[in-house]
């Protein structure tokens, strides 16, 4: 069957995966040891919300929590603080190449606090935005994977409507490859970040294909064609 889209998870997918000390990035934003510790037990519950409910959490819910307000200068300290941790894998830009060569379209759709603005942002960074036919973002939607309405949001953005003639490319079983294939889609698991036992759910996908890397995604569509 003909290969419409191919849909990425972002963080640990088209972006390495970097074992990083939340706490540490709080404490570089507010240098208050309490406050930056209130910010980061918020960032955790709101995590683990979404995790239970499968509702999607957002930044401001982040502060909520903790009972703060940033300055747009401490914001903008946050996420340059995760600049050196975001930088897209090398092998992504000639792989959306060839993906969009062969007339297939490119979504994202990422489970993220984060706005729209601080994602478009690294990758008109890394040069890649302009390889994107469309993207959802979790923080924009109510809904983040495995939830079906994340992947069919995901499909829309992109003008797909026939999940089988949909590919998503993710590295948590769970998210990416269950909730893809619950919804009809083909699966590609690339298994870049090392998942802490705590956001494991024992509700496990099985991938229709798996990969290290992200050059070897033409060949497994070319299977599948």
């Amino acid at each position: 069957m003909t290969i419409d889209a191919v849909l990425f998870d972002w963080g640990g997918t088209l972006t390495p995966w970097h074992t990083i000390d939340p706490f540490a990035c709080w404490l570089s934003v507010i240098q208050d040891e309490a406050q930056a510790k209130a910010l980061h037990e918020a960032e955790a519950l709101v995590w683990a919300t979404v995790k239970d409910t499968h509702r999607s959490g957002t930044m401001d819910d982040i502060l909520s929590r903790a009972e703060l307000v940033l300055t747009e200068t401490q914001l903008r300290t946050y996420y340059q603080w995760w600049d050196e941790h975001s930088f897209t894998d090398p092998q992504a830009e000639p792989m959306l190449r060839e993906l969009r060569a062969r007339g297939i379209k490119i979504g994202i759709l990422s489970n993220t606090v984060w706005p729209r603005a601080e994602h478009e942002r690294i990758f008109e960074r890394d040069a890649i935005h302009h390889l994107i036919d469309g993207s959802v973002y979790s923080s924009e939607i109510d809904w983040v994977k495995p939830h079906p309405q994340a992947f069919r949001a995901a499909m829309d953005a992109v003008g797909v409507t026939d999940p089988a003639r949909a590919v998503f490319v993710g590295d948590r079983l769970f998210e990416d490859i269950y909730g893809a294939q619950q919804v009809g889609m083909r699966a590609v698991h690339i298994p870049h970040s090392q998942i802490p036992a705590w956001q494991t759910t024992g509700v496990e996908g099985r991938p229709d294909a798996v990969i290290s890397e992200l050059s070897e995604l033409p060949a497994v569509l070319d299977g599948w064609s």
